[in-house]
């Protein structure tokens, strides 16, 4: 199965993603843990990532699908995988398919952690003081939410237009939200 997770800060797909991995058996690709993981193993893509990041700059769309097609390449991704930060725009989101139709494995869902922004500013203000990271206020919470907001809304519509979105509350304990997952996963019983 290839997942795409998509969910705000805070909404938990990190955490979902990990359970995910475990009972799909399958990868947990995270754009952001693969680009740190270029970047150490000295890497041409990793050495290009490094050299746009010590500019202070974003790394290009660009890089991150080539380290995404390497990825993809290696044997334990051909039976699947979720798929974590990426994509986060509708370029990407075009990108992502290409690339994927390319090497004849088409996304099979996108799935969206559903959590409303006050819980997820509860969320994000209770890690960030647990970890000692006074930049995470509660006003500055609620601006980068709506930037997530307004960059991925198309992703969203992306994914529903081509009848692969799947909405899950992620509201409620651990278990509930990754039993909800799985069940808006599973295909539904056929009658007959």
């Amino acid at each position: 199965m290839r997942l795409v997770l998509l969910g705000a800060p805070g909404s938990g797909k990190g955490t979902q993603a990990a359970r995910l991995k475990d009972h799909l058996q399958v990868p947990h690709i995270s754009t952001g843990d693969l680009l740190r993981a270029e970047v150490a193993a000295g890497s041409k893509l990793g050495l290009e990532a490094k050299s746009v990041i010590a500019s202070g700059k974003l790394v290009s769309d660009d890089i991150l699908l080539g380290m995404l097609e390497d990825r993809f390449s290696r044997p334990d991704t051909h039976g699947g995988f979720i798929l974590d930060g990426y994509p986060r725009n509708l370029a990407q989101a075009d990108a992502l398919d290409a690339l994927l139709k390319k090497i004849g494995q088409p996304m099979d869902f996108a799935v969206q952690l559903l959590v409303p922004t006050e819980l997820l500013v509860e969320r994000i203000a209770g890690r960030a003081l647990a970890e000692g990271r006074p930049d995470d206020t509660p006003e500055a919470v609620r601006t980068r939410l709506k930037v997530y907001d307004e960059l991925t809304a198309p992703v969203v519509e992306y994914y529903r237009q081509h009848g692969r979105l799947t909405v899950v509350d992620g509201v409620g304990s651990l278990d509930e939200v990754f039993t909800r997952i799985i069940e808006a996963l599973e295909p539904a019983p056929t009658v007959g």
